[in-house]
């Protein structure tokens, strides 16, 4: 560390202990590139939250046990060897094995929970950095750039005086301030991103062993589509972990705002189904309730993920792959961090470190993330079947006596259908694979859940409840710009701990009088906000990080 004028100055600057920023840090400092690490959370992954699986792909530049070679013995939960999809139709369910798909260009896969592996990740990150003269800092809020003469040369931050740098990594994640600051993230498309809700619910090792069928170090992933959530576009997951399973639901953001669903009930759909008593008994207890707004990388991706000395990668950069029923993105992070690390260290090397930016996005094109992000063969599908005509006109002949009768003519053979890799990078976002055609399935080929679901999942309230949560008490980081529900009232549904008609979240929705007239409004409560930042993106609203070491603190991830 050098100090110019009166600022710190360090080579780089990585802002995020994700994954992602871990990977880029980790390879800076084995290059010897001076790094400090900012972290906003009390403690890295306490801020956190993902589906829960990660990939090591064969065909990626770099994976996570690549760079930090113990990871997998010590910060991951269970290897998932077994990979299931079920079709649902009421109580009429239809199971494809995708494990196929799910190996496909698979060195290994694990589930984890980010708190654990997170944390762990950023005890290696401190050591290797600070051989560099660097180090990594948690409590600390980065808010924006610092820029001169109008350009790019380091971060500020809300604890600290500004950093100066020679390249900053943005991986701040899904609502990175950074990528906004620069000009290179906006909110304004809904369609763009996925909302997931998860919760995580305690099992002794033992008891997932014997109700999953496994040995101590096997694991399963279950996929869940069809009517279980009605029209809303999207689908649910159960993964084990070591002594814990992850359900949870992902849906598109459009259409949960335009079904007005509410995510928390979405969710408890899934928890009392029939299908999940046998797996999670009479002994329910949920050890945490997360949500987290995913980028989908076919539409958010960005082609050109920098702006001067600004590298974005994972969540920040809109690096979160969809493939079909299989969610990646925390493989796609570490290839990113490691490949900014790696041009920053060749632009440095040959003089010119401010080529750093070109040279990343060439290395993301190089070595295939930006194909995988941005399939070529969805440009296609997209253009011709997502048509709310095209969609209908599909839906009829599926429903129809001949498209019934064609499923039933194809029987097992869509379950190879199922697992094609290229089907699966394709396939069109609208509710014909998500709703219609696994509707059909279930009820065409489906056998019939006896199972009784004895799950009573805990309340919203007792969930926000159960939330550890540090309120900014005169720092909202949540500002209402239109408080006509028109302009907000979206929030209100689509808020993950603030649904309709329940008024101790973030938002509710109410009935003024104003002038004589009534007039329906969304208000702001001061409950805690789980950071998700739905709000921002369906509704008028401003929305920022809280401080450092603020607000929500994830014990699971």
């Amino acid at each position: 560390m050098t100090e110019t004028d009166d600022y710190e100055h360090y080579e780089a600057v990585v802002v995020g202990a994700g994954p992602g920023g871990a990977a880029a840090a980790a390879a800076l400092a084995d290059h010897g590139v001076e790094t400090l690490v900012l972290e906003r959370g009390v403690e890295a992954g306490s801020k956190n939250v993902s589906g829960g699986l990660l990939y090591g792909e064969e065909s990626a530049p770099y994976t996570l046990d690549d760079l930090f070679p113990d990871v997998r013995e010590a910060a991951t939960e269970r290897p998932v060897t077994e990979y299931y999809l079920h079709n649902v139709a009421g109580r009429q369910v239809e199971t494809f094995d995708i494990t196929d798909l799910h190996e496909h260009d698979t060195e290994w896969s694990d589930a984890v929970l980010r708190r654990h592996m997170d944390s762990w990740l950023a005890e290696r990150v401190h050591e290797r950095t600070r051989e560099t003269g660097g180090g990594l800092l948690t409590d600390v809020r980065v808010n924006g750039l610092l820029e001169e003469n109008g350009e790019i040369v380091g971060v500020t931050c809300d604890e600290l005086d500004p950093i100066r740098a020679d390249v900053v990594v943005a991986a701040d994640g899904v609502n990175s301030e950074l990528a906004r600051d620069a000009g290179l993230m906006d909110w304004e498309e809904p369609e763009e991103w996925f909302q997931g809700v998860k919760a995580v619910v305690d099992m002794d090792p033992d008891v997932v062993n014997e109700r999953f069928d496994l040995d101590p170090d096997e694991g399963v992933a279950h996929l869940f589509s069809g009517d279980l959530f009605e029209d809303v576009r999207g689908g649910g997951f159960c993964y084990t972990n070591e002594g814990s399973l992850s359900i949870g639901t992902v849906f598109h953001l459009d259409s949960l705002v335009a079904e007005e669903a509410e995510p928390h009930e979405l969710l408890d759909a899934l928890l009392t189904h029939p299908l999940l008593a046998d797996w999670l008994g009479d002994d329910y207890e949920e050890l945490e309730y997360g949500a987290k707004l995913v980028p989908d990388s076919k539409k958010a991706a960005h082609p050109s993920p920098h702006e001067g000395r600004l590298l974005l990668v994972g969540d920040a950069a809109g690096q979160m792959q969809a493939q079909g029923p299989i969610i990646k993105g925390m493989n796609h992070a570490v290839s990113a961090g490691a490949l900014a690390a790696e041009a920053y260290v060749e632009a440095k090397g040959r003089g010119n470190p401010k080529s750093a930016g070109k040279r990343y996005e060439r290395r993301l094109c190089d070595e295939g993330v930006m194909d995988k992000l941005r399939p070529s063969g969805y440009r296609v599908t997209s253009a011709l079947g997502e048509h709310d005509a095209v969609t209908g006109l599909v839906d009829g002949v599926l429903t129809s006596f001949a498209g019934r009768a064609a499923v039933r003519a194809l029987g097992g053979r869509l379950e190879a259908l199922y697992g094609s890799p290229y089907l699966a990078s394709i396939v069109p976002d609208t509710r014909t694979p998500y709703v219609t055609l696994p509707t059909v399935i279930a009820e065409e080929l489906g056998a019939h859940v006896t199972s009784e679901s004895s799950v009573e999942p805990p309340s919203l309230a007792d969930r926000i409840g159960d939330l550890t949560y540090d309120t900014d008490i005169g720092n909202p980081h949540i500002e209402l710009r239109d408080a006509s529900y028109e302009a907000s009232g979206a929030a209100v549904t689509a808020c993950p701990v603030s649904a309709e008609d329940f008024g101790g979240g973030c938002y509710r929705s109410e009935t003024v009088q104003r002038n004589g007239d009534e007039e329906r409004v969304v208000s702001l409560d001061t409950q805690p906000c789980v950071e998700c930042g739905t709000c921002a993106v369906v509704a008028d609203t401003e929305w920022e990080h809280p401080r450092g070491g603020k607000g929500v603190e994830f014990e699971q991830g």
